[in-house]
């Protein structure tokens, strides 16, 4: 077995963690590559291991990589989903940070994540991502989130005006301080903060919430995946913020965009008690008032 670790970065005390899913990964005789972060940082603790290497970048990851496993908390695994692209790795999430709706698995299951994995004993759910389309090239080589895609107006600029389009047809101008299009995957993340509403990650669907809306009459609205999202901004500011996840781009508010559903999927790995509603009730603590 072929496995990458990827972690943006850990602390001093998440160090002996780290190297007890090393040393269970290579009780397996698993082939191990770690992301040029750790071996920065940890090197001296983990040389002693065979067969462990170090990866930099996306070019160093192939299909030969049975397993990305990701340290950290959702951020993490959204930069994982850019490293991997449509390679179909899929990713297991260590929660090393905090919420961990997507990193839903503790370090105290380690050794339990492991086996899973080397049995195949676990769950792997295909995630759609949304893919940007502009007429100038923005993200580089990765035009594509888990998430969600966002407009947002910059810093204290008054609000903008977004015209939205659905397959070409106009659906509604949003005067808000922004607009975000989330896959099911992100309903609970951005877009759940902007009151949308919570979707189970394998509707065939994307919402679309806007950001303080100044209209009492505007609501979130879930559109079907096969639609193309296109835009038209308006506002007294002449740039905008563009977003897919975490990354961010400054662009000129005259700029062509449009989102829809990305040609290829992500695999997150689950535990098999780890289902979408045991998420939910632990994640956003639903069900713990005891008074009925």
């Amino acid at each position: 077995m072929k496995v990458a670790i990827y972690s943006r970065g850990l602390d001093d005390r998440q160090q002996i963690p780290l190297l007890a899913l090393i040393n269970e990964l290579h009780k397996y005789k698993a082939s191990i590559a770690v992301s040029g972060t750790l071996a920065e940082k940890y090197w001296d603790a983990m040389s002693a291991i065979q067969n462990i290497t170090v990866f930099n970048d996306k070019s160093s990851l192939d299909e030969t990589t049975d397993c990305l496993i990701s340290l950290g908390g959702d951020g993490t695994i959204l930069d994982a989903v850019t490293l991997i692209g449509d390679k179909n790795i899929p990713i297991l999430g260590i929660n090393f940070g905090r919420l961990g709706f997507l990193a839903s698995i503790g370090k105290e299951e380690l050794s339990i994540a492991v086996d899973a994995l080397v049995n195949g004993t676990y769950v792997a759910d295909k995630r759609i991502l949304i893919h940007l389309d502009s007429d100038l090239p923005l993200f580089g080589d990765a035009p594509f989130a888990l998430n969600e895609f966002g407009i947002h107006k910059r810093d204290t600029s008054p609000m903008i005006k977004v015209h939205t389009y659905l397959n070409g047809e106009f659906l509604n101008s949003y005067w808000a301080d922004g607009l975000v299009v989330s896959t099911p995957t992100g309903s609970t993340g951005y877009s759940m903060s902007c009151n949308g509403p919570i979707v189970f990650p394998d509707s065939s669907s994307f919402c679309i919430t806007p950001v303080a809306p100044h209209n009492l009459n505007i609501r979130p609205i879930i559109v079907p995946d096969s639609n193309i999202v296109s835009f038209e901004i308006e506002g007294r500011s002449e740039q905008f913020i563009c977003t897919l996840d975490a990354r961010k781009e400054i662009v000129e508010k005259n700029i062509q965009l449009a989102v829809k559903k990305e040609r290829f999927t992500v695999s997150l790995i689950r535990l098999n008690e780890n289902s979408f509603l045991s998420t939910l009730r632990s994640k956003l603590t639903w069900g713990l008032d005891k008074r009925n």
